[in-house]
């Protein structure tokens, strides 16, 4: 499968007249291939990002265009139904952003403040957990969990961790909201799910492109402990860590499992 990363975004720069210049970015996954277009904000529109990926593609259009940007994403979508390639929107865009912070020096993206989590999806507790990478496949992959995401890129083997690796994680006991928050956190596509400092301390889950919630909140010092361990270990597991779903603690039911990647990777 033929896969591009592609960014559309107003530019820093202007033309010799001082109007406005937007530049698109193209690359693939180890940059073998980059391609740099730009065009004056008058003809920032679909039909231009459309004729440039015809350009750069030549006869042999990619299947997939992976985007991250939340204000590009419309505009490439549009080009990519008229041209039969899907688009996915996707933080997991390492090579084209690793491009973006050599071309603009400290780039970054602006996110919203964390949401707090609907009061209706609230479990009734939750707790910090730790499992050897060797044993996360086989831990849950061949189970009946209904909603089920582990990525081939994120497992262990292919980010070449050890398999004595501690990789931290986070259980949530939902009682009966166990299937909805399941539900929900499958809609609001996870991605990673990180400790903040504070007062309170917090976990704050990372979804979508720049979706932000709070998931929990604490004061407890043996509870802030445990979440410093936690983000330690994420350092020694590449950013590795997992979050699961069950309605109680008796090990014997399932609602869902994801493996996520914080993005300190990057």
């Amino acid at each position: 499968m033929r896969i591009w990363q592609a960014d559309f975004y107003r530019s820093s720069q202007s033309d010799t007249s001082g109007q406005v210049l937007w530049e698109l970015l193209i690359c693939d996954a180890n940059r073998s291939f980059e391609y740099i277009a730009t065009c004056l904000q008058s003809e920032a529109n679909s039909n231009w990002v459309t004729a440039q990926i015809q350009q750069a593609a030549g006869t042999e259009l990619p299947d997939l265009i992976q985007v991250f940007r939340p204000q590009s994403l419309s505009l490439i979508e549009t080009a990519g139904r008229n041209l039969g390639i899907v688009v996915e929107p996707t933080r997991r865009t390492f090579a084209l952003k690793q491009w973006l912070e050599e071309r603009q020096a400290g780039f970054s993206l602006e996110k919203p403040a964390p949401l707090p989590l609907p009061e209706n999806l609230w479990g009734e507790q939750w707790r910090f957990a730790t499992l050897a990478a060797g044993d996360l496949e086989t831990e849950f992959s061949d189970r009946p969990i209904p909603i089920l995401s582990m990525p081939e890129f994120l497992t262990p083997i292919n980010l070449g961790l050890a398999s004595t690796i501690p990789v931290p994680g986070v259980v949530i006991y939902g009682g009966r909201q166990s299937m909805r928050l399941a539900r929900w956190l499958a809609t609001a596509k996870p991605v990673a799910l990180n400790y903040i400092a504070g007062a309170p301390d917090g976990l704050i889950l990372e979804a979508g492109l720049v979706d932000r919630w709070v998931l929990a909140t604490f004061e407890d010092a043996e509870v802030a402990a445990a979440a410093k361990v936690y983000a330690q270990r994420q350092q020694q597991s590449r950013g590795l860590h997992f979050l699961l779903i069950q309605p109680d603690d008796s090990g014997m039911t399932y609602s869902g499992f994801w493996l996520l990647q914080s993005e300190l990777i990057e």
